[in-house]
């Protein structure tokens, strides 16, 4: 089974760039997105083959989810079942025959780190949900989480120390998730690989100097380890300041 990831930085604006033909030439079993920027009804897109689950946020124009599945699940839920995480469409869950399938795109701290005391809610919030789930059957989840866990996963450590995505609170929380039962899939191909990177700023050429973070993630409960076969990172993909990144298990 095929699966990938994308943060698109508005699905509109995408479509404008080739989103189509991606998705097509892709060929995903199942096909996620975040940062969709979209309200019902906002966009008319049918892929013939497969179902499709929208999660959307209240605010208009912001964040926003999107899973695009050839494999019908048994159920599907939007949101963690928490009031306070569940307005800014950041979580879809389906669940299959073998296991539970997650897209998420994780609350940004922001500059100044304003949002991080909310932030390291949703994290407890976000690995207690994972846990509860992975008791019941493994999970596979995947998205922008807005965090680069170690020094090797962005261009400039030292200078982007403290800063939101790159903060001890958030990482130490990625290393929390990771110790409770659950596989960095790139990592676990690619323990020491340098500079390939899934996001990059506007600004600066950031891109084109590959001056960038690896944020966007597929994490798989370890119970699953011996059914990885390949993860990507396709760095030649662009449309948005994300590019996609993918998952192959048996």
């Amino acid at each position: 089974m095929k699966f990938i990831s994308w943060n698109v930085n508005g699905l509109r604006a995408v479509m404008k760039k080739g989103f189509p033909e991606i998705f097509t030439d892709l060929d995903a079993d199942i096909f996620c997105l975040q940062e969709t920027k979209l309200q019902e009804g906002q966009i008319d897109i049918d892929f013939p083959g497969y179902k499709q689950y929208w999660n959307y946020a209240d605010k208009k124009g912001y964040s926003g989810t999107a899973i695009f599945t050839r494999i019908e699940p048994l159920s599907v839920s939007y949101g963690m079942g928490i009031d306070e995480h569940d307005h800014e469409g950041r979580l879809i869950t389906l669940e299959f025959k073998d296991f539970y399938f997650i897209t998420c795109y994780t609350p940004n701290s922001q500059n100044e780190l304003v949002r991080l005391d909310y932030r390291m809610r949703w994290e407890d919030d976000f690995r207690d949900y994972l846990l509860s789930l992975n008791k019941v059957k493994p999970v596979i989840f995947c998205g922008d989480l807005n965090v680069a866990h170690e020094e090797i996963d962005l261009k400039n450590p030292k200078s982007n120390h403290k800063n939101a995505g790159f903060s001890d609170e958030e990482r130490n929380k990625m290393t929390e998730l990771l110790h409770s039962g659950f596989t960095d899939t790139w990592r676990y191909f690619y323990p020491d690989k340098e500079g390939i990177y899934s996001w990059w700023s506007y600004r600066f050429k950031a891109r084109q100097n590959n001056a960038g973070w690896r944020i966007d993630y597929f994490i798989t409960s370890k119970s699953l380890d011996d059914r990885l076969k390949e993860a990507k990172i396709y760095t030649d993909i662009t449309g948005s300041d994300h590019c996609p990144v993918g998952l192959v298990i048996s």
